[in-house]
């Protein structure tokens, strides 16, 4: 039975891939929250990252799981865009970096004011992935003066991260880098074609595009380690931000690349009725094993560090799913 599940979970995130690449980055009305039954409208990420592949199976399992309601997961600019969309009515559950998250319920940075949203769980750890061109002489995110650079899509919480790690390094993201903003397909194929120097990508490992892009370009290009700006980021954000390790086999690079990490949580607004956003938070942990399926990265989903999500508000419904399932 259990073979027969991730078969249908992977059978229909195909589906779901295919739905959501066809509209490109549309922002659907939203429906569905109430208790008994509607549609739900996922916001998550570029195609060829985590959040996406995650987002439909998510999708999947909430469909085929909770009864009564049928998810569809969209392909959006990330996290700033996800919370944004999220409070205004255009989707029901979204995934957001951490950090973003927090400027979010603090109502700083991107966003004017305190956003109305409360998290289900906490997922899997983000880790930083700053690809250079081996020829570009980078070897720091400081080397990255004067340089072409991707700094994710607008909107995103790649983009919050690698300006915070410019500004960290001492650069003005501004005036001192060739700043593209491109989503994380538009980068790899910038990266194949010569067209920029180096791309930031904030996902859990591994991520597809930068698969891709490690097989595509081989020992012409490489993961850089930034850890030398923690204690800068720690110092202005707090511990948020925490250090973490690309493995080498990951992209098979040829050493472990160290990295910050930031945790990532899935978002919903805070008046989502308390019984469906536990049946959310149940169907998650109930059918990790379809998530894994589809990205390793869903394995650091844990009900022990699920509760985890300060300063964002755990959702009632969401604390009562964790507390039956510890």
């Amino acid at each position: 039975m259990r073979t027969r599940r991730l078969s249908t979970a992977v059978v229909a995130l195909a589906a779901a891939v295919s739905l959501a690449a066809c509209g490109g980055q549309r922002e659907p009305e939203a429906g569905g929250t109430g208790t008994d039954g509607g549609r739900l409208t996922i916001a998550t990420g570029n195609t060829t990252g985590v959040y996406y592949q995650l987002g439909g199976a998510l999708a999947s399992v909430i469909s085929e799981k909770v009864e009564g309601y049928r998810a569809t997961a969209s392909e959006t600019g990330a996290s700033v865009q996800n919370v944004q969309g999220l409070v205004a009515g255009n989707y029901d559950i979204a995934f957001s970096l951490g950090d973003t998250a927090t400027d979010a319920v603090k109502g700083q940075n991107s966003f004017q004011q305190p956003q109305e949203v409360a998290a289900l769980t906490r997922l899997y750890p983000n880790y930083t992935q700053v690809a250079v061109r081996a020829s570009a002489g980078i070897s720091k995110i400081a080397d990255l003066k004067g340089k072409r650079v991707s700094t994710g899509s607008p909107n995103s919480g790649t983009e919050v991260i690698a300006r915070r790690l410019l500004e960290a390094a001492g650069l003005d993201p501004a005036r001192d880098v060739t700043a593209q903003r491109l989503g994380l397909p538009e980068s790899v194929d910038a990266m194949k074609s010569g067209s920029i120097d180096a791309l930031v990508w904030s996902g859990g490992l591994p991520t597809g595009g930068i698969t891709d892009l490690t097989t595509s370009l081989g020992k012409n290009v490489k993961l850089i380690p930034i850890t030398d700006l923690l204690p800068a980021l720690q110092t202005k954000y707090g511990s948020i931000y925490a250090q973490g390790t690309v493995p080498a086999a990951t992209y098979k690079q040829p050493a472990d690349v160290a990295t910050i990490i930031v945790p990532n949580v899935l978002l919903v607004r805070k008046n989502m009725p308390d019984e469906l956003a536990e049946k959310l938070t149940k169907v998650i942990y109930e059918n990790k094993d379809a998530l894994v399926q589809v990205n390793a990265a869903a394995k650091g989903i844990t009900v022990e560090d699920a509760d985890k999500t300060d300063p964002v508000p755990l959702h009632p419904g969401a604390k009562k799913a964790l507390d039956a399932l510890k």
